[in-house]
């Protein structure tokens, strides 16, 4: 080979070593943001189950009072029987209280804090979960896509191979698109 040969060679490859580290650039900036949106995704949807396990916790408290009072107004009903006027009357004003209570139990509106309130925020605190799971899942794909774009662009400076570089723009291509899906429609794509 000619001197002349070789610096031409040189000058070749360096000229596309600058674009594919521009391409590797351009594919761990994306990753950067795809693992960023992955990130925010686990902690939504760690938090929304948390919440949505404290609110199926808090229905159920509320599920156990009411049938505590349903039993002891059961229970004082049944001892109702035979009790003279006055004594009934304390029985029947402390059992219209407990119905009271028990109605306030399953809807309280006011306060979201009946059973009705909780089941629907509990169910809302679990789609805002799945919906992050997706999210989470997505931007996965995109990240180990845009891992890969990279390992093959690198491999590309090594071995001068530029089909390397045409899978790794491809991959960068796919995972950002991955990326896309995971903050614009997280469960456009069922798995």
């Amino acid at each position: 080979m000619k001197p002349e040969e070789t610096s031409e060679a040189i000058a070749e490859t360096g000229g596309h070593n600058k674009k594919i580290a521009i391409l590797i650039a351009i594919l761990a900036a994306f990753l950067a943001i795809s693992e960023t949106g992955g990130g925010n995704a686990k902690q939504v949807a760690l938090n929304a189950n948390i919440d949505a396990s404290n609110l199926w916790a808090f229905f159920q408290a509320k599920t156990v009072r009411q049938t505590v009072l349903r039993t002891a107004a059961e229970t004082l009903e049944l001892e109702a029987q035979g009790l003279d006027a006055e004594r009934l009357a304390q029985f029947k004003k402390r059992m219209e209280a407990w119905a009271a209570t028990i109605a306030r139990y399953d809807s309280e509106p006011a306060t979201g804090e009946g059973r009705k309130e909780l089941a629907d925020r509990a169910k809302k605190a679990e789609a805002l979960r799945d919906k992050a799971l997706a999210a989470d899942h997505n931007f996965e794909i995109g990240s180990s896509a845009l891992q890969l774009g990279i390992v093959l662009a690198s491999a590309a400076v090594i071995t001068g191979a530029m089909w390397l570089v045409a899978a790794a723009g491809g991959l960068g291509l796919l995972g950002a698109a991955f990326a896309v899906i995971g903050w614009a429609a997280p469960t456009a794509l069922h798995w």
